[in-house]
């Protein structure tokens, strides 16, 4: 079973990766009607989010630039960004070195048990690694879809 999570992530990572290339840098600020967040931030937010969930949760140091959190965690938005944001193309050497990372450090640990249980903002408690992990393939789908979304809605114009 935990070869086919790791493969799931690996799928999910590479629609990911796939689509971050067909994004082109000028539009990837752009933030139309309707949206709060611009295709950037969405792409940062599953690198930090994901770095969160795996690594931070259980104590282990985090490997993505120390400005990630301010930028793309939860809550934030573009409009408060002080300074310059990572380029797509540097977001994009991230997610691909953190699904290594990823692979190599989530080898059985599925079943260990958090150090303390992670509830998220939906109010959805986890309470293992696998658990956490497992949710973390859904909200990338999700942001992924609200990638696409801002695509259309700024090619539309």
């Amino acid at each position: 079973m935990e070869q086919t999570i790791i493969h799931h992530m690996e799928t999910v990572r590479g629609i990911t990766e796939q689509t971050i290339k067909k994004i082109p840098e000028e539009i990837s600020d752009i933030i139309p009607k309707g949206f709060n967040n611009n295709i950037r931030w969405n792409f940062g937010h599953i690198a930090f989010v994901q770095e969160k969930l795996v690594f931070g949760l259980l104590g282990e140091e985090m490997s993505i630039p120390n400005d990630y959190e301010q930028l793309f965690a939860a809550g934030t938005k573009p409009a408060e960004w002080k300074g310059t944001p990572p380029s797509l193309a540097e977001i994009a050497v991230i997610l691909t070195e953190q699904k290594t990372r990823i692979k190599d450090f989530i080898k059985a640990r599925l079943h260990e048990k958090l150090p303390t249980p992670f509830t998220n903002r939906g109010g959805i408690t986890f309470y293992t690694v696998g658990e956490v992990f497992l949710f973390s393939f859904y909200h990338e789908a999700l942001h992924v879809e609200t990638i696409k979304q801002l695509y259309r809605a700024i090619s539309s114009k």
